[in-house]
C-alpha cells in the first residue's frame, strides 16, 4: 500500500519536477534533443531572461499578492457570513437567500452584461476592485460552508449563548468561527488559488501596466516572444534574434515562478483541507 501511495504521489509531483528541469535546460540542447530528464547542458538563461524584466515581474507579483490577500479575506468573510445566515432555522428568509445562491450556479448573466455592469455601472475599469469583486462570492463555496455549519456547529451551543445574552454577531465571531476553522481554511485555499491563477479579469478590465497581475504579465511576455519569433522568421533574421530568446525554457520558467509560491503555501492548509472538504461536501 505504501509503495502504491508513494508511486501515486510521485506521479503527481513528477510533472512539476519535469517542468523545473526543462526550465534550467540549455535552449540549444532542447532544440537538438527535445525534452530530456537529464539534459546534456544546463542553463539559467531562461531565468536571466525573466530577471531582465524584474521590475515588471516584481510589480506584477505585488499586484497578485495584494489581490490574493485582500480578495481571499473578503471572499471568506462574505461567504462565511452568508452561509451561516442561511444555515440557521431562525433566519426568516433563509430559503429565499439559499435559492438566490443556488440560482447563480445554474444561470449566469453572460459576458456582455458582466462587462457592462463592471465598467459602466460600477466604473471599476483599471482598478484593483475589478480583480477582486468578480470572485468575492462563489455559490458553490456558500453551499459547502452552509453544510459545514449545519454539521459542525451544534444548535445547543448557540442557544446557550443566546440565553446568556449574546447577539448574533458575537455568537458568530466568538463561537461559530473558532469551531469552523477547517471549513474556513478550505474555502480560503480555494479562494487563494482562484485569485492567484486569475488572468481573465485582468484581460478584460486592466490596461494600466502598473496594475497587471502576474499571470496576465506572463501571458503577455509569452505572446511577445511568439511575436518576435514570427517576425524574425519572416524577415530572415532568425539566427541572431531567435538564439537570444530561450523560448521553451522561458515558458517553463514562467510556469515555475507562477506556481511555486502557491504550491509552497499548500502544506499550511493541508491539515484543515481534508477535514473541511469532507464535512462540507456531505449532502445534508
Amino acid at each position: 500500500m505504501h509503495v502504491l501511495l508513494g508511486s501515486f504521489a510521485f506521479m503527481c509531483i513528477f510533472p512539476f519536477l519535469y517542468v523545473i528541469i526543462i526550465s534550467i535546460s540549455n535552449e540549444q540542447s532542447l532544440a537538438e534533443n527535445g525534452y530530456q530528464l537529464i539534459p546534456e547542458q544546463w542553463s539559467l538563461d531562461a531565468y536571466k531572461y525573466l530577471w531582465d524584466m524584474k521590475a515588471q515581474v516584481l510589480q506584477a507579483y505585488g499586484v497578485t499578492i495584494f489581490v490574493t490577500v485582500v480578495g481571499t479575506f473578503l471572499s471568506v468573510t462574505v461567504i462565511s457570513m452568508y452561509a451561516y445566515a442561511i444555515s440557521r432555522k431562525q433566519f426568516k428568509f433563509r430559503k429565499q437567500f439559499t435559492f438566490i445562491a443556488f440560482f447563480t450556479m445554474l444561470f449566469s448573466g453572460g459576458m456582455v452584461p458582466f462587462y457592462i455592469v463592471m465598467t459602466q455601472f460600477l466604473d471599476l475599469k483599471n482598478t484593483m476592485w475589478a480583480l477582486i469583486l468578480p470572485m468575492a462570492v462563489n455559490a458553490f463555496y456558500i453551499i459547502i460552508m452552509r453544510t459545514f455549519f449545519l454539521r459542525s456547529v451544534p444548535e445547543a451551543i448557540l442557544e446557550s449563548a443566546r440565553i446568556d445574552g449574546a447577539g448574533e454577531m458575537r455568537i458568530f465571531l466568538t463561537i461559530v468561527l473558532p469551531l469552523s476553522i477547517p471549513g474556513i481554511a478550505t474555502i480560503a485555499l480555494f479562494s487563494t488559488l482562484a485569485y492567484w491563477n486569475d488572468w481573465f479579469n485582468a484581460l478584460l478590465f486592466i490596461d494600466d501596466p502598473n496594475k497587471i497581475p502576474l499571470q496576465s504579465l506572463l501571458m503577455r511576455i509569452e505572446n511577445n516572444m511568439d511575436f518576435i519569433k514570427q517576425n524574425a522568421m519572416l524577415s530572415n533574421q532568425n539566427s541572431a534574434i531567435l538564439k537570444s530568446i530561450p523560448q521553451d525554457s522561458a515558458r517553463m520558467a514562467m510556469v515555475v515562478i507562477a506556481t511555486l509560491p502557491i504550491a509552497l503555501s499548500y502544506p499550511f492548509f493541508q491539515k484543515y483541507f481534508i477535514k473541511g472538504l469532507t464535512i462540507g461536501g456531505v449532502k445534508d
